[in-house]
């Protein structure tokens, strides 16, 4: 029986596709008519995602706070797999690594598109924080953070690797050493990552116990990492465009967005959360994880900016500066 061409293409290509690996496709035909029908709860892990709550304590709010920051945990997840491939050239690599053998023109409309979604995925996660802000009762947020020590939301590893894809590493250093360590190498930078100074114990001027657990267990990665966006990262490759790619006013609204998005929106509605449940009018409550966070959080102290070339100066000068206030006005 003659199949009809379509069919006959498609065999051809799976063909293809497995003797340039070395197999065989009768193997994974046979392999397909024995497969079971895929399941919406399989292919999801939906089991295994509904089990993965461990509360440290029998109060019912507290399923809200992990269960937010696992889901914010997915967003950034997501938010590096478009920046890695921005960082790849356009090319589709897989989770694994592996080059997919498609590479896309790394022009203008292609970072605008990726930047739309890594927006919308951080405008998402601002604009549910309610959740967190609104959606737990202070009583039992105050009780059941103390089982948390010395944890805290300051150790999202995948935070901190999107800044390294997202600027060059002097603009993570701290503010006042960013001009002496301009021509630094890289492993002279990193020591001086401008969230250091959030989690350092304001009495004894010595790391908090939070902060010796996340460079334990993640600083070297963030050497590695630094080191592999040290061109690639997108300030690196929005510079590498074309002079008329860099002006085109779509991408540059983009670009903008997501400093304003990871810069400024995120922290501060941290910022605001904070100040709903740690502040008080004797004494600020102290973060579990002893984060200074009255200047860790608002953006105008740290002026971080992943683009400083596509803001005015006056724009740096006043980085975050109406959120905040408007923050405290609202807490």
């Amino acid at each position: 029986m003659d199949l009809p061409e379509n069919l006959s293409t498609k065999i051809k290509e799976l063909e293809e596709k497995y003797a340039s690996i070395g197999q065989d496709l009768p193997s994974y035909l046979d392999g397909l008519l024995y497969a079971n029908p895929l399941n919406y709860w399989d292919y999801v892990n939906l089991d295994v995602l509904l089990s993965i709550q461990h509360p440290k304590t029998d109060f019912p709010d507290e399923e809200i706070f992990i269960i937010y920051h696992q889901i914010t945990e997915l967003y950034f997840k997501l938010s590096l797999n478009e920046l890695n491939q921005i960082a790849s050239n356009g090319k589709m690599i897989s989770p694994s690594g592996q080059d997919m053998g498609w590479n896309a023109a790394l022009d203008a409309n292609y970072f605008t598109v990726r930047l739309k979604r890594i927006n919308n995925y951080f405008e998402a996660l601002t604009q549910s924080f309610s959740i967190m802000v609104d959606g737990m009762e202070k009583d039992q947020f105050l009780k059941f953070r103390m089982s948390l020590l010395p944890a805290s939301g300051f150790q999202s590893a995948q935070y901190r690797q999107i800044e390294l894809a997202c600027t060059q590493l002097i603009h993570l250093t701290q503010k006042d050493k960013r001009e002496s360590l301009t021509d630094k190498p890289i492993e002279e930078q990193i020591q001086h990552l401008y969230w250091k100074d959030g989690a350092m114990d304001l009495k004894s001027g010595k790391k908090t116990l939070m902060l010796q657990n996340f460079e334990k267990k993640y600083f070297s990665m963030f050497v590695e990492k630094a080191n592999e966006f040290k061109n690639t990262n997108l300030l690196s490759k929005y510079l590498d465009l074309s002079s008329s790619d860099q002006k085109n006013p779509a991408l540059i609204e983009q670009l903008r967005l997501l400093d304003l998005n990871v810069n400024v929106n995120w922290p501060l509605v941290h910022y605001k959360s904070a100040v709903r449940y740690l502040s008080s009018k004797d004494e600020d409550i102290d973060a579990t994880g002893g984060t200074n966070w009255q200047k860790y959080l608002p953006p105008r102290f740290q002026k971080r900016i992943f683009f400083p070339n596509l803001w005015s100066q006056e724009e740096q000068e006043n980085w975050g500066r109406q959120w905040v206030v408007k923050s405290l006005k609202e807490g």
